[in-house]
């Protein structure tokens, strides 16, 4: 069943099942543009769960998607911002921002399930999640130079990290679109769905993400966002320094029990 997220009932719909959160863009008749009530009200959503986890309930994986067959996110509305200043513009920017970086540093894996264009900031949405998987029919890039600006809320960045140094340059100073096929050689997303079967190849790889040991799933996250920019040795300082935090957990000794016993854990999230 979906809900409407607070703040502005019909932008951001949410369902859940079991301890997946499922969250759709729902502005389908402006290609799901981030306007800026939709990026407040998705930052606000994200907050929400974030309040949930550190209170102890049962989060253990976000898909985000969008509403519509067309877009996942055309990016910036810019309807909206031609009516803006420059200082108008420069705080949206902080604010997108904002949303980007709590996106990305969510304690508990993202997917992007991209159900069709995901351009500028839609692809740098996507970039910000753990996953990303893509309809066949998806398209994906950062036009933003062709409309003589340049990417703002860490496409630059994330791509570069993700696919190399080589394809962020190709695709941002060219402002090329890639299809999804293509986008997985690339490496920017690891499967490609049929249209029609995105939603359950989102939800299953939501199901095998949730039925890792949530602690252990952020520590593993944190790990891996800490340590890729660092040299090895300080990687792997990172790396040990996350297993510490899961080694006295009582998920851990629930795993190890299951595993003797054979049978499925039954993880608590502490």
């Amino acid at each position: 069943m979906e809900t409407s997220a607070a703040g502005a009932p019909h932008l951001v719909l949410v369902s859940r099942r079991g301890s997946a959160a499922f969250v759709t863009l729902n502005r389908p008749e402006a290609a799901n543009a981030l306007s800026r009530d939709l990026v407040a009200t998705l930052g606000r959503t994200f907050a929400a769960f974030a309040a949930e986890i550190a209170s102890g309930g049962d989060l253990r994986v976000v898909v985000l998607t969008g509403a519509g067959e067309k877009a996942f996110c055309a990016g910036a509305d810019l309807k909206e911002r031609r009516t803006w200043t420059l200082d108008d513009t420069r705080v949206f920017l902080g604010e997108l921002n904002a949303l980007m970086d709590g996106v990305a540093a969510f304690p508990r894996p993202v997917i992007a399930a991209i159900n069709g264009l995901a351009l500028g900031g839609g692809f740098e949405l996507a970039l910000a999640c753990d996953l990303r998987i893509a309809a066949d029919t998806a398209e994906l890039g950062l036009p933003e130079v062709r409309l003589g600006i340049m990417p703002g809320a860490g496409g630059t960045q994330r791509l570069a990290r993700i696919a190399g140094v080589a394809v962020a340059k190709e695709l941002t100073l060219t402002g090329r679109r890639v299809g999804a096929a293509q986008a997985r050689e690339l490496g920017i997303v690891t499967e490609v769905a049929a249209a029609g079967a995105l939603g359950e190849a989102s939800a299953r790889l939501a199901g095998e993400i949730a039925g890792a040991a949530p602690l252990a799933l952020a520590a593993a996250k944190r790990a891996i966002d800490a340590g890729a920019a660092k040299p090895l040795a300080e990687g792997l300082a990172v790396e040990r320094a996350c297993y510490e935090q899961v080694l006295t957990t009582d998920d851990r000794n629930e795993g190890l029990n299951a595993f003797l016993e054979k049978r499925p854990p039954e993880f608590k999230g502490r």
